[in-house]
């Protein structure tokens, strides 16, 4: 007993707190899912009402809804990278062969290839570095294209329906 006593008490800050606690679940063993019911008495454990668990719940279920959202966006961007990539490779193999067979003096075709190179590279850049302004206004207009056509289709839908 008087080893416990010689101790200091440690204090943790929140941030500490919810570091050990993560890594406290992550570690722990257990099969299958968590209930409703047993995450309200894990929170009652740790001393957090019913109310503060709905409302960490509520902007949980928003953070992943947003994340769903931007997953959705990035993939539709690279898929729209991966198109460009094929255009690109057709086209310029095209007029690269065309500018051979004519007779390769004038290398016009390198300009084309190029130029366009240069705005592929760029287009890939801002895809796979999704950071910033410009990924964040290109992310809202997605979204407010995507809500518009959602709009839309439910509108023809019901007008279809009736």
């Amino acid at each position: 007993m008087s080893n416990f006593q010689s101790q200091p008490i440690r204090y943790y800050t929140q941030e500490e707190v919810q570091q050990i606690l993560n890594v406290a679940i992550a570690r722990q063993v257990y099969q299958g899912e968590f209930t409703r019911s047993q995450l309200l008495e894990i929170a009652a454990d740790l001393g957090i009402t019913p109310a503060e668990l709905d409302v960490a719940e509520q902007t949980w279920q928003q953070q992943q809804g947003e994340l769903q959202k931007r997953q959705a966006f990035n993939q539709y961007r690279q898929a729209n990278l991966r198109r460009d990539l094929g255009r690109y490779g057709i086209v310029n193999g095209i007029l690269v062969l065309i500018n051979l067979l004519t007779g390769f003096s004038t290398p016009w075709s390198l300009y084309v290839l190029l130029g366009w190179g240069l705005k592929l590279s760029l287009n890939a850049w801002n895809v796979y570095h999704p950071d910033g302004e410009a990924y964040e206004l290109a992310f809202q207009r997605w979204y407010r294209k995507h809500q518009f056509r959602n709009f839309i289709n439910t509108w023809i839908g019901r007008l279809l329906n009736a």
